[in-house]
């Protein structure tokens, strides 16, 4: 089985001024192709049937020893970053409604403790990764990753995640990842979140 690049859904220049397109263009059809490229190679002669490859980071067993850890560094940035083009949305972000919102607020204290502790999570991975909203054993929780692991090897499934990699922002922001993660609120789809939700319970 191949994988394959997912569409982005909008335009590269559709998250401006928030996302700027070139960061877009590159992060899209630079970086992700090249995760899934390695994530094809690695996989050459490797037997594992139609598993997505959400399913694959959940059970690397069907992975050899000796391919493992580039299954979990392209496989984490294939899946990583197609969850983080779906919770993206052009023209600004719906605050959270339903069962999500009621889930936030009864684990977070409401949308802006949510904010703030994702905020944190992404400011203080050193280096590259991953600020995450999961559902682990039920409840909503919030955590960092390094490089493209994926929460999914931890048995917790992501809802919604903010890649704090430099190619995620640097063009436009340089150094300042906490503007970054401040800016992103505003192109978050919340309905796609709140369908992740709904689909883990």
């Amino acid at each position: 089985m191949a994988y394959t690049l997912p569409a982005l859904g909008f335009k590269f220049e559709a998250l401006e001024p928030h996302i700027d397109a070139k960061t877009m263009e590159i992060h899209h059809g630079k970086h992700h192709q090249t995760y899934v490229d390695k994530l094809n190679g690695a996989l050459e002669g490797v037997n594992i049937g139609d598993k997505s490859v959400e399913n694959l980071l959940k059970d690397l067993s069907v992975v050899p020893v000796d391919k493992k850890q580039a299954v979990i560094n392209h496989g984490g940035g294939h899946a990583n970053h197609t969850l983080f083009w779906r919770t993206l949305t052009p023209g600004g972000a719906a605050a959270p409604a339903g069962a999500l919102a009621d889930a936030i607020t009864g684990g977070f204290g409401g949308l802006d403790a949510l904010k703030t502790q994702m905020e944190t999570a992404g400011a203080n991975r050193f280096g590259s990764g991953w600020a995450w909203l999961v559902l682990d054993k039920g409840k909503l929780a919030v955590n960092s990753t390094a490089n493209q692991d994926s929460p999914l090897m931890a048995g917790q499934t992501p809802l919604l995640g903010v890649d704090v990699w430099e190619h995620a922002y640097y063009l436009k922001y340089q150094n300042r990842r906490p503007d970054y993660l401040k800016a992103i609120w505003n192109v978050i789809n919340w309905t796609v979140v709140a369908e992740n939700l709904a689909k883990a319970k």
